[in-house]
């Protein structure tokens, strides 16, 4: 029998290769932000972008992927189990949304380029 793959190890890996724009919420904004945010968080069979326990809200950052093929429909059934079962409120925003609304800070820049990134950290 195959063993799975533990959460907490995936969210690790997630983090490790979070893509730019990710790296660019949580370094220039979310990681000072007053109230405490958690990147990479699992509920479940998912995993969500950020997280506030206080605020019970889900921050999604949202890629291509997210809207072709069966994405669309994957994301309904994933919010609608982040809102009823885990009673968490979901927040979607496209990639290009998050470097329109969120200057870039001099500190981002001593993680290089926002970090890896990993084959989407490059849109």
């Amino acid at each position: 029998m195959e063993q799975k793959e533990k959460p907490l190890t995936r969210a690790q890996e997630l983090r490790k290769n979070a893509t730019k724009e990710e790296n660019h919420l949580w370094y220039d904004f979310l990681r000072t932000y007053p109230v405490q945010f958690l990147r990479q968080k699992p509920f479940g069979p998912y995993m969500v972008d950020f997280y506030c326990h206080k605020a019970k809200l889900a921050i999604e950052l949202d890629g291509s992927q997210h809207y072709e093929g069966n994405g669309p429909e994957q994301d309904k059934i994933r919010t609608a189990y982040l809102q009823e079962v885990e009673k968490i409120r979901v927040l979607r925003f496209t990639k290009n949304q998050t470097k329109e609304a969120i200057p870039a800070q001099p500190h981002g820049a001593d993680r290089g380029d926002y970090g890896a990134g990993g084959a989407e950290g490059a849109l």
